[in-house]
């Protein structure tokens, strides 16, 4: 199926909370612009998003429409459907049948 190798942090002070991560993590940023940061440690990419309110794990998925069904199937429900990103990637927004949130990330090969 997959596995949550990106982390998506909240913050309200991107610069700050770049400088801290860049320390903590012991790694320059992978992506660094005004709207999102994101580190590469160990195969893990965390991104810090500024405006969000909660901390988003994404599950990487080979097939896309293949685990929304897997998930509307066993009651969950799709909150943003699947869009384009950039590059061949995908994603979206689902939650469980227990209101758990998360997103798929589809990369194209």
């Amino acid at each position: 199926m997959g596995n949550f190798r990106t982390i998506l942090l909240p913050t309200n002070d991107l610069p700050a909370s770049r400088d801290l991560y860049t320390k903590l993590l012991g790694v320059q940023p992978v992506a660094d612009s005004d709207y999102y940061v994101g580190f590469e440690v160990d195969g893990q990419h965390i991104g810090l998003v500024p405006g969000t309110q909660a901390v988003v794990p994404q599950l990487h998925v080979d097939d896309m429409e293949a685990s929304i069904e897997l998930i509307t199937d066993a009651g969950g429900a799709v909150v943003d459907d699947p869009k384009e990103v950039g590059n061949g990637r995908r994603v979206a927004v689902v939650r469980d049948a227990s209101g758990a949130q998360f997103g798929l990330i589809h990369d194209a090969s």
